[in-house]
């Protein structure tokens, strides 16, 4: 039977989660992260993907980008689904995604990040990098509804659509991160 909750056992690995994200939010903190934007104010969202309150509120662009992190995750895991229920696997995404949020926010990232067009980049708050979770955890059920093939759909939609609004996508993201190609930057710089 394929439903979110498939044993008793299960609450365990929702605990777990909740524990991972907590662990998180901690370890962000002593890494020097912020909790909220230092402008003082709490946004569930904010559009300006060059302002200074992008990746400092809950929810901006590139949570899209957190969202399909889920969607890969999902196909990555989905190996385990005869041996581990729907909530084991959404702890282990989340575990990887929360590994990466710590990453993200690390020097050497940060550092490599800024020698793309994000130059002026300090990091995430500590708040975004929960909306960066949560929104992991929502691409991870939609796709765990959707399944492979809608599942591939709608993580190329999503790219394209990020491409057109924000001249960046999760594709783009690794590409830069791994060898940044000038004519990538300049072309994403145009948008200031």
């Amino acid at each position: 039977m394929n439903t979110l909750a498939t044993n008793k056992k299960d609450w365990l690995a929702w605990l777990l989660t909740g524990l991972i994200v907590i662990g998180m939010m901690f370890m962000l903190e002593s890494q020097g992260r912020i909790w909220i934007c230092a402008c003082g104010t709490v946004k569930l969202w904010v559009n300006d993907v060059w302002g200074a309150e992008n990746s400092q509120q809950l929810f901006d662009a590139y949570s899209f980008s957190h969202l399909l992190h889920g969607v890969l995750f999902m196909g990555l895991l989905y190996g385990l689904s005869s041996r581990l229920s729907f909530s084991w696997r959404l702890a282990l995404a989340t575990l990887i995604e929360a590994g990466w949020e710590l990453l993200e926010n690390s020097e050497i990232i940060l550092s490599r990040y800024r020698e793309t067009a994000a130059q002026g980049y300090n990091g995430d708050s500590i708040i975004n990098s929960f909306g960066d979770l949560v929104s992991c955890g929502i691409g991870f059920a939609i796709a765990y509804y959707l399944g492979l093939k809608r599942s591939i759909i709608l993580f190329l939609l999503v790219e394209v659509v990020m491409i057109w609004w924000i001249k960046d996508s999760l594709l783009l993201n690794v590409i830069m991160l791994i060898y940044p190609l000038e004519f990538i930057k300049e072309w994403q710089m145009s948008l200031l």
